[in-house]
């Protein structure tokens, strides 16, 4: 049995409308916050950073633990000052996790930094700020972030 062009055409037309609303919930579901995190880095070839942040979101703050191993090329101590934007978010523990980044980077006294990093949740943290200290890195870094 042959089924009708206008039927197959509009069989297809109401799959692309399926997908394409389940497209626009999946993002009317995603949001904004933003973010704010102090974060203190030194070593010697093996560093370590650790910190504290805020996370505001639908009209809450949320505080936060910050934590990481770096290794490599590392020489001295900063403390950076962060903030900006957590996008892709549907609720507040979508920020927790290991947000890994391939970096190189060089202050003495007062750097502005600017990163972005994607954790497996698909949260996007866009971070800009000041570093403050001596601090010289080429190597691969992971920043965890926790809710407190």
């Amino acid at each position: 049995m042959r089924i009708p062009n206008i039927l197959r055409n509009l069989f297809v037309a109401s799959l692309v409308l399926a997908a394409a609303l389940g497209a626009s919930f999946e993002t009317a579901r995603a949001e904004t916050g933003t973010i704010q995190l102090t974060i203190l880095k030194g070593g010697w070839i093996i560093g370590g950073s650790g910190g504290r942040g805020t996370l505001t979101f639908q009209g809450k703050t949320y505080k936060l633990g910050v934590g990481g191993l770096d290794y490599g090329l590392i020489f001295g101590g900063s403390k950076t000052v962060l903030h900006g934007t957590v996008k892709h978010i549907s609720k507040p523990s979508d920020v927790e996790g290991v947000y890994a980044a391939a970096g190189a980077g060089l202050a003495v006294g007062s750097g502005v930094r600017a990163i972005v990093l994607t954790n497996p949740k698909g949260a996007v943290l866009q971070l800009e700020g000041r570093q403050v200290g001596l601090m010289a890195n080429a190597d691969l870094s992971g920043l965890a972030i926790s809710l407190k």
